[in-house]
């Protein structure tokens, strides 16, 4: 039996076009995190509501998370003791870079420990909100595996991926208990 999902959305929630949404239709074991304001996050309610909306998911569970979600991700692992297969963490942004949003509020300072599960950082060579050396900066003090897709924008529905079978794949891996994803 597949662990189940907890979906951690960036800024916006990722709209209906976007990978992890496509995914989240096709498959009941998914749950997004739900927050009153996606267009303002701050870290501290999107950490307090992923110890929330996590407490009555079953156990374990895998994470899939993209851009601010992945910092919002980093910040509650750091601070609680999860019950996680694994993460999936996707075109995570440079909280000091010029283009990081201005609306997303106490997300500096990443955390940068050791994770206690399966982890895969995946980025792109030319995501307007990162850089491959902050990417893999964060894998390796993470103990992740990384993974570049090249040139492919910011890993969102305008980088016109679809459902990301790839990307599930790597999903997948993290789900399965016998799969053995290095990290």
């Amino acid at each position: 039996m597949k662990a189940p999902v907890f979906v951690i959305p960036g800024i916006g929630s990722s709209g209906p076009n976007h990978w992890q949404s496509l995914w989240e239709a096709t498959d009941p074991s998914f749950t997004r995190l739900e927050l009153a304001d996606w267009d303002h996050p701050e870290c501290s309610t999107m950490v307090a509501a992923i110890e929330e909306q996590t407490s009555v998911l079953a156990v374990p569970f895998v994470v899939v998370a993209h851009s601010l979600g992945c910092l919002a991700f980093a910040h509650w692992a750091s601070k609680c003791r999860p019950q996680i297969v694994g993460a999936l963490l996707v075109a995570l942004p440079d909280p000091t870079g010029p283009r990081f949003p201005s609306d997303a509020i106490g997300f500096s300072k990443v955390p940068l420990k050791t994770m206690p599960f399966k982890t895969i950082v995946v980025f792109s060579d030319d995501d307007p909100f990162s850089t491959s050396d902050f990417s893999m900066a964060c894998a390796q003090a993470w103990g992740s595996s990384s993974i570049s897709l090249g040139k492919a924008g910011h890993i969102n529905a305008a980088s016109n991926l679809g459902h990301w079978r790839e990307g599930l794949y790597l999903l997948d891996e993290l789900r399965s208990p016998n799969i053995i994803v290095p990290g």
